[in-house]
């Protein structure tokens, strides 16, 4: 740390109501001795500190509050994503360096991505982006010919949505059209305007994983990379089991990590973190180097890793991700690259596995007594209606294990789950 961290200078950090990261950034700017300001649109357990109430669909208004409120801050950080565009408008108003406002809403519209990635030459699905139309028959019409220009299998997507919210697999242009029905109704429930365009993508098979990184004057700082001996394959995309470090071949995860930095500028994003999904693409032949497999992008945002997953995550002297995050924006040099620890360690996602009202989650004390689980959290409180996605868009709760070997945290993670028992009404 410089002595500027040392000094605890002014930061201002912006969490939205639902998320699952505000604790994990309070506690690191607490470790940091950092003087903190916050703006959150709805209520949330801070310990009384003072809150700036700003409201993400209206950056520049809540810009324009916060820095009337504020006074001057050191350095502007988004804990997720509803509040990206939020931080880009407070940032250009004070003239703190931050991802431009454009790059900002192309990593959050999966439209525009797709076609900032095609102008550079991005390896990305085959894709088609069908607008919104004025009639059920005329969305069927629109999305049968996009699903038939891309091949089947297909991915029918929301363009604003994320955590898998509003991604459907279709095997043929009907179950393609039922997709799209389905996915406008999961955007009306979210409140997203009819407006908004739905992306048709070709599905790549193939080993999948996610990259963190930090981005700086320096390029693309990797901080973990996560496999998913899990990979989705649809209707539904859910993730459920996360593993670090990666097994890929060391040219496969090399090819990767370029590709997101590639993704990354393509967009026009400059600084902090990004969450980089990948597929591993082995239908064109070898290209990725021993092992084969070509490096294809699926989606990038301007964060970091969702969830409570960061807390798989410690780097020299015990910091987390949240405090690389903050030192980053501070201009502190990022110096790590990777976990600190030298043992394998990952996250089971718990996914809500039906609609209703969740009563109970029991056997937390059995799955917590299995060798190599550190922690299992639930994070759905009981008596809360859930969905399961690609109509909802949380998790009813994190299950965590390190051990010796990857396949004896996936088989705890795996038995840990197999105790509890999800009670829903």
């Amino acid at each position: 740390m410089t002595s500027a961290v040392l000094a605890g200078p002014r930061v201002l950090l912006l969490v939205p109501a639902r998320t699952y990261r505000a604790a994990a950034f309070l506690l690191a700017a607490a470790r940091m001795g950092l003087d903190l300001v916050i703006g959150t649109d709805g209520a949330l357990p801070l310990g009384g500190r003072p809150v700036i109430g700003v409201n993400p669909a209206d950056p520049d208004g809540s810009a324009g509050l916060i820095v009337t409120r504020c006074g001057p801050v050191a350095a502007v950080i988004a804990a997720d994503t509803p509040m990206l565009e939020v931080a880009a408008a407070v940032a250009a108003r004070l003239g703190l360096p931050h991802n431009p406002a454009e790059a900002v809403m192309n990593a959050n519209d999966k439209a525009r991505q797709r076609q900032r990635w095609a102008a550079a030459g991005v390896p990305q699905p085959r894709f088609e982006i069908v607008p919104a139309a004025t009639d059920d028959a005329a969305t069927d019409d629109a999305v049968r010919r996009a699903s038939a220009a891309v091949g089947f299998p297909c991915v029918v997507k929301a363009v604003s949505l994320s955590a898998s919210q509003g991604v459907l697999r279709a095997d043929d242009p009907a179950a393609a059209a039922a997709a799209a029905r389905r996915i406008r109704q999961v955007l009306a429930s979210a409140r997203r305007p009819d407006t908004e365009p739905l992306l048709v993508e070709e599905y790549v098979p193939g080993p999948e994983l996610s990259i963190d990184a930090l981005l700086g004057g320096d390029g693309l700082t990797v901080t973990a990379v996560f496999d998913k001996p899990r990979t989705p394959d649809g209707p539904t995309f859910e993730e459920t089991l996360l593993l670090t470090p990666s097994r890929l071949p060391g040219p496969v995860l090399a090819a990767a990590i370029g590709t997101a930095g590639q993704a990354a500028r393509a967009l026009g994003l400059t600084r902090g973190p990004v969450h980089a999904e990948l597929r591993i693409d082995h239908r064109g032949g070898r290209e990725g180097g021993r092992g084969g497999g070509r490096p294809v992008m699926l989606e990038l945002a301007a964060r970091s890793i969702g969830g409570l997953c960061s807390r798989v995550l410690r780097f020299p002297g015990g910091k987390t991700l949240e405090e690389l995050i903050l030192a980053s924006a501070l201009g502190d040099p990022v110096l790590t690259a990777g976990r600190d620890l030298g043992r394998p360690a990952g996250v089971y996602m718990i996914p809500v596995p039906r609609p209703g009202v969740l009563r109970a989650v029991d056997g937390r004390d059995s799955a917590a007594a299995i060798a190599g689980i550190t922690a299992v959290t639930i994070t759905m409180p009981a008596g809360r209606r859930v969905r399961p996605l690609p109509d909802g868009d949380q998790y009813l709760g994190f299950i965590f294990a390190e051990a010796s070997t990857r396949h004896e945290v996936e088989d705890a993670l795996s038995a840990a789950r197999g105790q509890l028992r999800v009670i829903i009404d």
